[in-house]
């Protein structure tokens, strides 16, 4: 997969929560891929399961602002961004690993309590 495939696939991910459209999200990832967020969380597995957990926030109006350059390594890309919702910021870094096809297999999304600001 080319670097700008995977910047592409992260500006894609920001759109989907700036115009709360879940069609991305199916895009992008894989019918069997892997969300972890935060890691150490439950991970929810399969495209219907992926998009039950991204319903709620993209419905809810929460906003992804990058706040870094995205690193890209073999199938993987990571990137930092800010996480806006009402009363409260989230200071997150998330990894997309890809499959052949260009979609996302796993997403981890590294935060904690500490990365929340009201």
């Amino acid at each position: 997969m080319e670097y700008q495939d995977k910047i592409t696939a992260v500006q894609r991910y920001v759109e989907a929560f700036a115009t709360g459209d879940m069609s991305i999200i199916r895009e992008l990832y894989a019918t069997d891929a892997t969300v972890e967020d935060p890691v150490g969380s439950d991970i929810h597995r399969g495209i219907e399961a992926i998009v039950k957990f991204y319903e709620p926030s993209l419905g809810s109006g929460i906003k992804l602002t990058l706040s870094g350059e995205p690193r890209c390594a073999g199938d993987e890309v990571a990137f930092p961004f800010q996480v806006s919702a009402p009363g409260m910021t989230i200071d997150v870094i998330d990894v997309f690993k890809f499959d052949a096809q260009g979609k996302v297999i796993s997403m981890r999304a590294f935060w904690g309590p500490e990365n929340m600001k009201s």
